[in-house]
């Protein structure tokens, strides 16, 4: 049984929680799935074909924010947060994080669509030196050099709202006070398999905004209150407007940090995360009915039934290239059945 909701959100909450209430791009208001407690009407989910980074992935972010309805319209004036997958890196490792080329490319679609701003803010879960995770991936270049603002969202401020969904045991989440100032976050994620997840996409990669000076590191407090739940939480009470999944080079096998390269060749982007998320499982050859966040969201706070999901671009069929999984990590057993 969920837990009992503790309070509402006064209308300021609801606004901050909403980035501003001025870019509406989730495909379901927060206030709605609070109200109904079921979602499962249609996404759409674009998969971009990409073979290499140095393919013109600025066409192909491009081509997909406008099949799913996302041009000046929305963003134009609008203050945007890219949220990159930088979990801990090594130098030369390109499918540990989320490559610098995906993060400038999707920079600069927004710049085009005329943003106001747009910045970098992630909060590494394994490395307590963040400038050091920034240098080994390789995305301190782009920042330097492209003069791409970075908040370290680890050591930001924070505030603290009730928690809205009741998954887990805590009460309240606390979040970087970054996330209040912007009006678009963009969960910017990298496909990999994951040793206690089974995969880390879209939703997993928001443990990122966890702030480690409340978390901790790897973020255990949110681990000790249960993975899944944590991750439906922060889902559920912070919701990114946007998810764009760097599948050009991912990882399989003993993933977040141990696996192996795997050579996917995709950008898949969607406004549901849920959505886009079991649509990357189907790419990677997993049954995202089997993972257990995405099973709980489904009908929750999102879906991720194939028959709801619209898919724009590449079909899932023509991209699908499954992802090594170890039978001796608990996680990955059952993933591929039906």
């Amino acid at each position: 049984m969920r837990r009992k909701q503790e309070r509402k959100l006064s209308r300021r909450e609801f606004l901050a929680l909403s980035l501003g209430g001025g870019v509406a791009l989730s495909g379901v208001g927060f206030a709605a799935w609070r109200l109904a407690r079921t979602w499962e009407g249609p996404a759409e989910v674009f998969i971009g074909r990409a073979n290499s980074y140095e393919a013109e992935l600025g066409g192909i972010i491009d081509a997909g924010l406008r099949e799913l309805g996302i041009g000046p319209k929305q963003t134009a004036g609008k203050s945007i947060l890219l949220k990159p997958n930088l979990v801990e890196s090594s130098p030369n490792t390109v499918h540990v994080c989320t490559h610098p080329a995906v993060v400038w490319a999707t920079a600069e679609a927004f710049w085009r669509m005329g943003a106001l701003k747009v910045m970098v803010g992630e909060g590494p879960g394994h490395c307590t030196d963040t400038i050091r995770t920034l240098d080994q991936s390789g995305l301190s270049a782009i920042i330097d050099v492209r003069k791409l603002p970075f908040v370290d969202l680890n050591r930001d401020e924070v505030f603290t709202v009730a928690n809205q969904g009741g998954f887990s045991t805590l009460s309240h989440l606390s979040f970087p006070a970054t996330l209040q100032k912007v009006d678009m976050v963009v969960s910017l994620a990298k496909m990999k398999t994951h040793h206690w997840a089974g995969v880390t996409l879209s939703m997993k990669n928001l443990f990122g905004i966890m702030p480690g000076n409340v978390y901790g590191w790897p973020k255990n407090v949110l681990h000790h209150a249960g993975l899944s739940q944590s991750i439906l939480d922060i889902s559920a009470t912070f919701p990114p407007q946007l998810a764009i999944v760097d599948g050009i080079v991912g990882m399989e096998g003993d993933g977040p940090i141990m696996g192996t390269p795997k050579q996917a060749g995709i950008i898949v982007i969607g406004k549901n995360l849920p959505a886009v998320d079991a649509t990357c499982a189907r790419i990677m050859g997993i049954n995202p009915l089997r993972v257990e966040h995405l099973r709980l969201a489904s009908g929750a706070i999102g879906t991720v039934r194939e028959s709801n999901i619209e898919q724009r671009g590449e079909t899932i069929s023509s991209v699908m290239t499954p992802f090594e999984l170890k039978d001796y990590i608990p996680a990955h057993r059952n993933l591929r059945k039906t």
